[in-house]
């Protein structure tokens, strides 16, 4: 049997501690949490306020910066995900659902969210991502993840109330598993002994982006900028979306008890989001910004639709690759 690497925290002086690898007990069993496993076996992270400390400043600066195009977003996530945190006896988790076409930034503002909770973002073990394909995949087990399912939310929780799940691509989800979630999402005080309230669930979803992409060419047709477009021109459209018999809401209970705080609309982007996506790439990888490249990357693109051709098709998903080309 292949030997596979966990951590134990071992004490080296009365104030210090190193992390050492160790033989993993895991290895060969039903891998559907592996990810999470590695995770939640990782000593070197602790539930204090050292490693969990809510950013607000930095959870602005980084959607102001860092989140192109998404006016809506970045002001429904900065006010909700700061009034949540700033609440010390919360009645209920924060549920947020986001929603928009393909490449908008749904799956990067959930990460900036959890970078500016966590102190390891992302590969922190109060954490965890779930994708219906990668961990949903047959439906004849669907009880198996069911339970499964609970058993990593009441573990990750009762070691951490401040836990983050990101469950992606929710329009694949089979609407049990939705409603395995629902009592977590609740009002309760306690369920088996422990508090979910402070738990943030965040819902990924392509659901409703037609009417999202409709709603800002109707605002470009009429000469109005899409930074008029508020909230509550979208939200009843997406929540109808998200009940759509094609989507894995559907008929789901959660959905249905209005346990979601918000549906998030993420706006499609247009000519020059991409080109700051672009700009934005070069800079992480250590680049020298480039508006001439940056503006040849964005204009190989497809856009959408085919007469105004204003929408990227792809949001700003592929510019990373794209960039090895240019």
């Amino acid at each position: 049997m292949k030997p596979v690497l966990i951590y134990l925290l071992l004490p080296v002086v009365m104030t210090t501690h190193i992390c050492i690898p160790i033989f993993n007990p895991f290895e060969g069993m039903f891998d559907f949490f592996k990810e999470s496993l590695k995770k939640a076996y990782n000593p070197c992270e602790s539930c204090d306020s050292t490693r969990i400390s809510f950013n607000a400043e930095g959870l602005r600066d980084d959607l102001k910066n860092k989140l192109f195009g998404q006016h809506i977003a970045a002001e429904v996530i900065l006010n909700t995900v700061t009034g949540f945190m700033s609440n010390n006896n919360p009645q209920k988790p924060l549920v947020l659902s986001l929603h928009g076409p393909t490449g908008t930034g749904k799956n990067f503002a959930a990460r900036l969210i959890a970078e500016n909770i966590f102190s390891q973002g992302m590969d922190s073990k109060f954490v965890h991502i779930f994708t219906a394909d990668h961990h949903f995949p047959h439906l004849s087990d669907i009880e198996t993840y069911k339970a499964q399912l609970r058993q990593q939310i009441k573990h990750s929780v009762s070691n951490c109330e401040r836990s983050m799940f990101i469950f992606g691509q929710m329009d694949w989800m089979h609407s049990s598993l939705i409603d395995t979630i629902k009592p977590y999402l609740e009002h309760y005080n306690k369920l088996d002994g422990v508090s979910y309230r402070k738990a943030i669930f965040i819902f990924l979803s392509n659901t409703g982006a037609e009417s999202i992409t409709q709603t800002t060419l109707d605002f470009w047709k009429e000469g109005r900028d899409r930074k008029e477009i508020k909230l509550q021109d979208l939200e009843r459209s997406l929540s109808v979306s998200a009940l759509d018999e094609n989507s894995g809401f559907w008929r789901s209970d959660s959905i249905n008890k209005h346990l979601v705080d918000y549906f998030v609309p993420f706006l499609p982007l247009e000519y020059r989001h991409v080109v700051q996506c672009v700009l934005a790439e070069m800079k992480a990888r250590g680049l020298q910004r480039n508006h001439k490249v940056a503006e040849n990357v964005a204009k190989e693109l497809v856009y959408i639709p085919k007469t105004e051709r204003i929408f990227s098709s792809r949001g700003c998903k592929t510019i990373e690759s794209r960039l090895y080309y240019t």
